[in-house]
């Protein structure tokens, strides 16, 4: 059924609300909002039809039982046609009025002006959506988002349209409700402010099916999807909408740390629902100012994150994990990070990430073994989907590109498993060689009673090394085991399994009392680290990825 020969399901009793809102300056979409409309279909009628049915619908009134007879009969012609589509669009629960007796109006003279003046196809800009959804809600907008789409060059099946709407949209609803309200009460009718179709749903409804369209048939769906389109509108002329409610409802407004403007939806809506009528009326006009412009749509496409995993192997001592700067000047021309996340932000095409690993390796120190677990989100990627094989050849690029590093297992995680790196971190255990340097001479049975000690606690205050950065605490660590080799009379090896976050460093030359005990105690002697190897690290996950 072609939706624009249709006509809209409305009763008698929706009358005074459709005059009282043509004369507030109301575009034709939103008086069926108003009215509670909650048939789609309704919605995707060109508004200049909508428009001259509405006005034929309230000057009728020689057929007024035969137009409630269409309407019952539209309704349901309405109702099979969403039925049909509700694979693809679902609607929302079913919104009436609460309107308890029927009754006739006849409209003012001023009503009836604003009415006809409106005859020329709705050129005024709506009181309450500010143009979203007059010439901002058809084919041109729908063609402008594919293109927007087209050009991101995503790879996606199916995506989700989402609206951002300014804040003081919810203000001139609200003054149009109680513009109503106002208005009708006396007339017999209950209007119920909820029941009010939202402008997201309208705007949805409309376009979801242009979209797909202009699409080529890929599915806008209503629910989840990795693939997100959004429109935000802004409209600067009536930003200041809302200053009002900072002084009436200063509780409401409070600056946070990562908003621009205390003006937030969320905020605007608490102050209305707190705001008594009367003084919301003294404050602001009633019906809204007629605006000179429409909103200003801005297109954004943003898909999911994806999760990449894996392990590294570090062979340089000159090398950082992440980038090294201080006091705003870089020192190491690289880093782990970089040089593992260049070649993988470059495949996935983002426009960001975010590296963490389990644990971290000083400067100077090396990690063998298998390697430490490390992850990757990977932010807003046009690119998402990689095969095995695929994935393999990115970790063969990672390889080539430096002998600084070498990673191994690349593969794509879920968010959930990311935790998994991170879980039980304290209780799990680390594997390190030492060569150790020693003030006096020692022979090898000086050392050899080492090998025996287990399982010894240790009090670590904060290092000085890292003081700048971490808080000042005493954490108790343990050293599961030790076993020493001896090379000469002041240097021998020494391995460690330890709790991890344990600082090794530290318990080698004290730093200066802060670890105890240590091994300056054990040896009775001065001793410094000379080098450090990370052997492993036993988280484990991400899991193995076969050769």
């Amino acid at each position: 059924m072609d939706e624009n020969t249709v006509m809209l399901p409305l009763k008698e009793k929706d009358k005074p609300i459709i005059q009282k809102l043509l004369s507030a300056g109301c575009c034709a979409r939103c008086v069926l909002r108003f009215c509670c409309v909650s048939v789609q279909a309704a919605y995707r009628k060109q508004p200049e039809e909508t428009l001259k049915e509405l006005q034929i619908f309230i000057n009728d009134t020689e057929n007024d039982k035969c137009q409630d007879s269409v309407a019952l009969d539209s309704r349901d012609d309405y109702k099979s046609k969403d039925a049909a589509e509700s694979e693809t669009s679902e609607d929302p629960p079913n919104k009436r009025a609460k309107l308890e007796t029927s009754i006739t109006d006849v409209q003012s003279e001023e009503e009836a002006a604003a009415v006809v003046k409106s005859k020329d196809g709705d050129s005024r800009v709506c009181v309450v959506c500010l143009g979203i959804l007059q010439g901002l809600c058809g084919t041109t907008q729908a063609i402008k988002i594919a293109e927007a789409v087209k050009a991101g060059n995503y790879e996606f099946d199916t995506l989700v349209l989402s609206v951002s709407l300014p804040a003081q949209l919810c203000v001139r609803e609200h003054s149009c409700w109680l513009y109503v309200k106002k208005e009708v009460r006396e007339k017999g009718l209950v209007l119920d402010k909820d029941d009010v179709i939202q402008v997201k749903e309208a705007f949805k409804w409309i376009m979801q099916g242009m979209v797909t369209k202009e699409l080529g048939g890929i599915a806008v769906v209503t629910k989840v999807s990795p693939f997100e389109v959004s429109v935000e509108f802004t409209h600067p002329e009536t930003d200041a909408d809302c200053h009002f409610l900072a002084a009436t409802c200063p509780d409401c407004f409070k600056p946070t740390k990562n908003k621009q403007s205390v003006f937030t939806r969320m905020a605007v809506v608490k102050a209305l629902e707190k705001i008594p009528d009367a003084k919301f009326l003294k404050h602001y006009p009633c019906p809204p100012t007629q605006p000179t412009s429409s909103c200003s749509p801005q297109v954004q496409c943003l898909h999911v994150s994806v999760f990449v995993a894996g392990r590294y192997n570090k062979f340089c001592r000159s090398l950082p994990q992440t980038p090294w700067v201080i006091d705003g000047e870089r020192r190491m021309e690289s880093s782990v990070e970089e040089l593992i996340a260049a070649p993988i932000l470059s495949a996935f095409r983002a426009d960001g990430f975010n590296f963490s690993s389990s644990g971290r390796e000083d400067v100077d120190v090396r990690t063998l073994g298998n390697g430490r677990p490390f992850a990757m989100e990977l932010l807003n990627p046009h690119k998402s989907r990689f095969s095995k094989e695929q994935m393999k050849q990115l970790q063969e690029t990672i390889n080539q590109s430096s002998d600084k590093i070498k990673v191994r297992d690349l593969q794509i995680v879920t968010r959930e498993a990311m935790s998994r790196m991170k879980e039980g971190e304290e209780e799990k255990t680390k594997s390190y060689t030492a060569l150790v340097w020693t003030q006096k001479p020692i022979q090898r049975e000086d050392i050899s009673f080492i090998d025996d000690i287990k399982d010894l606690t240790l009090d670590q205050k904060t290092p000085l090394r890292v003081l700048h950065r971490r808080a000042l605490a005493v954490r108790q660590r343990a050293i599961h085991s030790m076993s020493t080799r001896f090379l000469d009379s002041h240097h021998f090896y020494l391995r460690l399994k330890t709790q991890a976050g344990t600082y090794i460093k530290e318990f080698v030359h004290g730093d200066f009392g802060r670890t105890i005990p240590n091994l300056c105690q054990l040896l009775k002697t001065d001793t410094d680290i000379l080098e450090l190897d990370v052997e492993s690290v036993d988280v484990d996950w991400p899991p193995p990825v076969p050769e």
